[in-house]
């Protein structure tokens, strides 16, 4: 149990990338006073002039134990962010050994259930949310064809092993002949303990992707909460946030809080759906246990769920906010923006939009106040920048 009796506390963020640098931007802004990164490398965030310091770790069970445990000999209580499935799961099998001195921001007796996507499909058929027509992937069965399924088809992991291993993400087939041409890696990927699921894919552009984030205390109550949609992403279709508005219609909200509460999830929790315009519906793509790339556009439309999680472990009373929907928020990821713009035909109208389109925009990583992480990640534009040139140049 956690121990709120110490009237030390330290907020630890665990990966220093984007959605870690977020979380460390907000926290700080919001007056926590004691702010420790740890990473598997110097990251973003490492460079940034709000945390306290930075300890390198090795992302397994003895490392991370060992600097949990020599953090709360130093600094007492340690309220956790996790940004990575990853890290989700060495933090469940160190449980017993720190949770009298962590705030573990997770349901532990689902925890590992719900990060499988094929467990989150059933919790929608349950609750009577929609998602794409899909199947688990089987050896036993053979992967001949794909029964009952329509092609286009989106394969991706049951769960995120594309962080710990060489998988892909995803995987989109056409048709067929796509799934004859990669049958023989998904079989030795399942040999090797990889599940896979399969889904029809969603018609649509990756402009209509939507999200309801919210912060559910141990307690099984909804703190706060926000919804929004991701503007475009990178790479395309199947990629990451690079840009994102808190524009979302409500039932994004209703079906998010059915699933949260549905699942009796704890913590920083996102579900993401896509909107479907044959059946006027919003389909679940998956369920995130975690803060996601752009948590900060929750943050800069006026609803701050970081920081109701660190009141919330330390005992403190969580104040109700309201996000703000009559101004057109953007949050934009300059170097995706960037890179999309150099690789993609016909984005400069999405890159205007992203940059100038809304009522006010904020950039993920650019701050005049704190430049560090900002100088660190120019350094990785040039490589990024030729990269998306040569792949543009391939397409021709």
């Amino acid at each position: 149990m956690f121990d709120q009796s110490d009237t030390r506390s330290m907020a630890v963020v665990l990966g220093g990338y984007v959605n870690g640098y977020s979380i460390v931007r907000e926290l700080r802004e919001q007056g926590v006073p004691s702010i420790w990164l740890l990473d598997s490398r110097r990251s973003l965030a490492s460079y940034s002039n709000r945390i306290d310091g930075y300890t390198l770790v090795q992302w397994e069970t003895n490392s991370l134990r060992q600097a949990l445990v020599h953090l709360s000999q130093q600094h007492g209580r340690l309220v956790l962010f996790p940004t990575s499935d990853e890290q989700l799961e060495i933090l469940h099998a160190i449980h017993d050994d720190v949770c009298g001195f962590c705030f573990l921001p997770f349901n532990r007796e689902s925890l590992l259930a719900s990060i499988d996507k094929s467990v989150q499909y059933a919790h929608c058929e349950r609750l009577g949310v929609p998602y794409p027509r899909s199947m688990e992937l089987s050896l036993e069965r053979g992967l001949a064809t794909l029964e009952g399924l329509k092609f286009p088809v989106i394969i991706k992991p049951r769960k995120r092993d594309d962080a710990t291993t060489d998988v892909f993400r995803s995987l989109l087939l056409e048709g067929q002949s796509d799934l004859d041409r990669h049958r023989r890696a998904l079989e030795a990927f399942m040999r090797g303990g990889i599940g896979f699921l399969a889904s029809e894919l969603v018609p649509g552009d990756d402009t209509q992707i939507y999200a309801y984030t919210a912060y559910r205390s141990p307690r099984g109550q909804i703190l706060n909460e926000w919804i929004g949609k991701k503007l475009t992403q990178y790479p395309d279709r199947f990629g990451v946030f690079s840009s994102a508005s808190n524009e979302a219609p409500e039932q994004v909200r209703e079906l998010g809080r059915r699933l949260v509460e549905g699942m009796d999830l704890h913590g920083i929790t996102e579900p993401e759906f896509k909107y479907d315009a044959r059946d006027d519906t919003f389909k679940l793509m998956e369920v995130n246990l975690r803060s996601m790339m752009w948590n900060r556009l929750g943050n800069r439309s006026g609803v701050c769920l970081q920081f109701a999680q660190w009141q919330d472990a330390l005992g403190r009373p969580v104040q109700e906010q309201t996000q703000e929907r009559s101004r057109r928020v953007h949050l934009v990821y300059m170097k995706h923006e960037i890179v999309n713009l150099l690789s993609r035909w016909s984005y400069w109208r999405n890159f205007a939009h992203n940059l100038f389109g809304g009522d006010e925009r904020h950039f993920a990583i650019f701050d005049w106040h704190d430049i560090g992480p900002a100088i660190r990640d120019l350094r990785s534009y040039p490589r990024a920048m030729v990269s998306a040139w040569l792949k543009r140049l391939k397409m021709r």
